[in-house]
């Protein structure tokens, strides 16, 4: 069998070298690893696992995107304790989270209805912004200055009794 330097085998060369062919190997892919990843289009969406280390994790369990907005903010944790913060902001999977400068929280779309980029929360005007085109929300979402014409979606925020926990629902 002869030497081959490290490098200078190309991958077509290997497979073939193996008397496999291109479409065998895409086929044994296709069929093999890949069927229980298979599924229609009518699956719906996993939720992910509540963190079962809280603090250690993201801080973060639930559903962040999509229509079926569900999940829980553990402020205890590094990740997300900048929450108990007036003026500080998180943004989760499609969803915004500010506690504002008055110290109530509020959850909103993090995507602009003008062109759909991103929006962040301003503590120095305690409004939404959307940096691409200058559009400004109201921290409940309606449009302050175009050119969005259309509020942002916004969610139920529940705070827990010792301040610890918020949940945002759609």
């Amino acid at each position: 069998m002869n030497s081959i330097e490290k490098g200078s085998m190309k991958r077509g060369d290997f497979l073939r070298g193996l008397g496999l062919s291109a479409s065998t190997l895409m086929a044994y892919w296709c069929l093999g690893t890949t069927m229980t990843a298979c599924g229609s289009s009518d699956d719906p969406t996993p939720n992910p696992d509540p963190d079962p280390n809280p603090g250690t994790g993201t801080g973060i369990s639930g559903t962040t995107t999509g229509t079926a907005i569900n999940f829980t903010v553990d402020m205890t944790n590094s990740n997300t304790s900048k929450l108990k913060t007036n003026g500080n902001y998180i943004i989760t999977g499609d969803v915004l989270v500010a506690r504002t400068t008055a110290g109530s929280y509020v959850a909103l779309s993090k995507i602009c209805t003008h062109e759909g980029n991103p929006v962040a929360y301003r503590s120095s005007s305690n409004d939404i912004f959307c940096q691409s085109h200058g559009s400004t929300f109201s921290i409940a979402g309606a449009v302050t200055n175009g050119p969005a014409a259309v509020s942002l979606k916004t969610y139920t925020v529940t705070v827990s009794t010792d301040g610890n926990t918020l949940t945002v629902k759609a």
